[in-house]
């Protein structure tokens, strides 16, 4: 067992739940304290400790940090794209002053390792659309990607000018059965499963083509690991790296699932999501991540579609 001592924040979050289930257990459920502003999620109820934190309160958070003697930061917390368009200068100030006050910590006391995430949000309607490299034009037009871009800066700012071995992802729109969406511009293609097994039908807030880059959440935890596990010479890329598995459209998706529930029926009422996702590519280069530290997805559409039916079903029954 490894001797590290990590500390998850936003663990009641979309990605955070799974992600500090997974570490619980490869580190041992005592050395993976979950935190969050919310209440305590049931999934994570009884699995390991558990602390109430605002990230915004960098004394309370460099308290805990050296009480618990955290080796590891995962930094999770932040409001996402949808969410953020609605109050663009809370959700930079939350989204800046919180990777602000992790990367100082972890200056201060010498962190081990710090992981943030980054999104496909960075880019913007003038980056290439196709296949996406990791160094390109780069503008985004919503306030989370302005400040996931920013942040980007900052990780490699703060590991070139004091050594802090911050790591990270430009996630694409993230699947998953077991936590609800966050309020971003890819939940359509979570709430989609629910409507399909629920009310055999569903109304996209996207048009049928509009097809976005996705990740099933199994690989985009598995991606998290492996790049927090790998060999520090290995990361080549301080900023955030590209991440890819699939990309698909809603009409895609909706197919797929009439395979499985033929009665299914889909239309569509674009909303102000659609201008985002109009500005997002449509799907990533990930060469790098592939090339440095060995990524490769495991799901495509037909695969998760038929694990995320499965699994929901049994959790409704």
């Amino acid at each position: 067992m490894k001797k590290d001592k990590i500390l998850v924040i936003g663990a009641c979050g979309q990605i955070g739940v799974e992600l500090t289930l997974a570490l619980r257990k490869m580190y041992g459920d005592a050395n993976v304290i979950a935190s969050d502003l919310r209440e305590e999620h049931e999934l994570l109820k009884g699995s390991g400790p558990y602390v109430s934190l605002d990230v915004m309160n960098k004394e309370m958070l460099h308290v805990l940090v050296i009480r618990h003697n955290i080796t590891q930061i995962y930094l999770l917390a932040a409001i996402l794209s949808a969410t953020g368009e609605k109050n663009p200068l809370l959700a930079w100030h939350i989204n800046m002053a919180s990777l602000l006050n992790v990367l100082d910590i972890a200056k201060e006391e010498g962190i081990d390792k710090v992981y943030w995430p980054s999104s496909i949000a960075v880019f913007g309607p003038d980056s290439p659309k196709d296949s996406t490299p990791q160094h390109t034009i780069i503008e985004p037009t919503t306030i989370y990607g302005i400040s996931k871009f920013a942040g980007e800066r900052w990780c490699e700012y703060y590991h070139h000018r004091y050594g802090v071995d911050v790591r990270s992802l430009r996630y694409p729109g993230l699947i998953s059965y077991k936590s609800a969406p966050g309020g971003g511009t890819t939940d359509y293609a979570i709430e989609i499963f629910h409507e399909a097994l629920e009310e055999k039908k569903y109304t996209c807030f996207l048009s049928e083509g509009t097809y976005l880059p996705m990740m099933y959440m199994p690989d985009a935890i598995r991606a998290t690991i492996e790049l927090m596990e790998a060999d520090k010479e290995k990361i080549k890329v301080r900023s955030s790296y590209n991440l890819g598995a699939m990309s698909f459209s809603p009409k895609e998706i909706a197919a797929e699932i009439k395979k499985h529930i033929p009665e299914f029926t889909i239309d569509y009422a674009p909303d102000y999501r659609q201008a985002i996702a109009d500005g997002w590519p449509q799907s990533i280069d990930d060469e790098k991540a592939r090339n440095d530290w060995g990524w490769k997805p495991e799901y495509c559409l037909e695969k998760m579609t038929t694990d995320m039916l499965k699994n929901l079903k049994e959790t409704v029954q």
